[in-house]
């Protein structure tokens, strides 16, 4: 059984370490406590810990040194940082220091499990490897990009390119296709993969919190701002900070990105003070930001700052030749992760898979592949089995169901592309009709190429591509 992680807490005070194991129960986390810096650097040197707490106690001086220490040697271990004292300075220093946030005592439970939830996840997506394997063929488990269709390559060609530079990235893609592991792996072969990769999902942050969770608040400023609270931008101060889903920021916060974009300073909610910071901004999101421009929900001009280099990932239905990749890669991986023999996939259920729709891309590729491991029971997974699984998923079939079903179909990707979450429904809808169209007439004709091509008004060679194309066909 795997230990759990281990939270370490330096302070002198002996009742500090049990306060915030009792209000992070629930997080698993092994509590080890230290009452000295020295004693906490000898407890680091021999145990792998995820997370510190550390109190700056009445000499922030000596604080502020373990601070640059153990950022210099462990640059992704978040340290959060403490102190009783009511200088407002000690916050800013503290994170100057390298501290990924600060606390002020008497520790309030809402923000000790923020904290500490937001240091565990940006600590994860730092400190996992994200590995460029195309064809599949290395044995590691870690995150990886698996595919070679000529799109696959293009985003290969991208990230080699943007990498090693300072430039803003936006990632563009429907929902599921993998952006934030781009954003990763962008971050770790690029020029600061020492430093912390800060993360944010601006989509899922309440509206009227997300501004303070960006920017920080003074102490006050708000109803329930009862300390200086420090904001992602500057923990990314000197680092990386992916903003996922930007097309979610309201006008007011875009104009407030812009600013630090174009000036590289901005304001804390509440405050007067000009912050300063030097940030590396890589941005995602799933929806079509010309269309919001257009609408008045988008600022062109921040839309320029953000577009300085663009990786566009494609859906799964462009990536020809990539679900037999990627059914292998996730089958190796969840056989090993839930501890179930290894079992093979028939041609015809991953040619199923190739003619599917599969809106939520890779995302829902993934998931339907550890139902059906787990459904197997050891045995092959067959074309059957994937039926059942699309039936939970995709929008249901408009060959045999009459107009209004058509219609309903049709309406559907509409509202689906007026949210922004798929592009290119003209050809999904035609893909869609396409393949029905065939699937009937071939099983009409009992699979006669001949007659289902005169039938439909194609030639014989198109229909066997076709054919194959939507796994009708062997």
């Amino acid at each position: 059984m795997r230990n759990p992680s281990a939270l370490l807490v330096i302070d002198p005070d002996p009742e500090i370490p049990g306060e915030i194991g009792d209000t992070l129960q629930e997080f698993e986390l092994r509590i080890l406590s230290a009452h000295s810096v020295e004693e906490g650097e000898s407890i680091l040197g021999e145990t792998e810990i995820s997370v510190i707490f550390c109190d700056l106690g009445l000499d922030p001086s000596q604080g502020f040194s373990f601070l640059k220490r153990t950022r210099k040697t462990t640059p992704h271990l978040p340290i959060i940082a403490t102190s009783a004292s009511a200088e407002s300075r000690i916050a800013i220093e503290a994170v100057k220091n390298g501290a990924f946030d600060f606390l002020a005592k008497p520790l309030v439970a809402s923000e000790v499990r923020r904290s500490v939830t937001d240091a565990l996840n940006c600590a994860r997506k730092a400190n996992e490897p994200v590995e460029i394997d195309p064809r599949n063929e290395n044995e590691d488990q870690h995150d990886t990009l698996v595919g070679n269709s000529r799109a696959m390559l293009d985003v290969y060609k991208a990230l080699g390119r943007l990498s090693p530079t300072p430039v803003t990235v936006l990632i563009r893609g429907e929902t599921g296709t993998g952006k934030e592991l781009i954003a990763r792996a962008l971050f770790q072969y690029g020029h600061r993969s020492h430093q912390p990769f800060i993360t944010i999902n601006c989509a899922a942050i309440p509206e009227n919190l997300l501004e303070s969770e960006l920017f920080g608040h003074e102490k006050g400023s708000f109803t329930g701002a009862v300390n200086r609270r420090i904001g992602k931008f500057e923990q990314a101060n000197g680092a990386t900070l992916f903003l996922d889903e930007i097309g979610d920021l309201n006008l007011a916060l875009q104009a407030k990105l812009l600013r630090v974009l174009q000036e590289k300073r901005f304001q804390r909610v509440g405050g007067t003070e000009e912050i300063s910071v030097d940030v590396r901004i890589i941005a995602a999101t799933h929806r079509n930001l010309e269309k919001m421009i257009a609408e008045g929900e988008f600022r062109e001009d921040l839309f320029y700052r953000l577009n300085v280099a663009t990786i566009k990932l494609p859906p799964l239905r462009d990536r020809t030749g990539d679900i037999s990749l990627l059914c292998g890669f996730f089958l190796r991986r969840f056989s090993e992760e839930l501890g179930l023999p290894p079992v093979s996939m028939t041609r015809e259920a991953i040619a199923r898979l190739e003619s599917a729709q599969l809106p939520g891309n890779i995302r829902q590729l993934q998931n339907m592949i550890r139902k059906a491991l787990l459904r197997s029971r050891g045995y092959s997974i067959d074309r059957d089995m994937i039926e059942d699984l699309l039936v939970e998923t995709e929008p249901p079939d408009t060959g045999n169901s009459g107009t209004e079903t058509f219609s309903q179909y049709c309406e559907d990707l509409v509202r689906q592309a007026e949210s922004g979450s798929l592009e290119s429904i003209h050809t999904v809808a035609v893909e869609k009709l396409e393949s029905e169209l065939l699937r009937l007439a071939l099983q009409k004709t009992g699979g006669n190429i001949s007659k289902t091509a005169q039938w439909v008004g194609l030639s014989r060679l198109t229909v066997r591509e076709k054919g194959r194309k939507y796994g009708l066909l062997p």
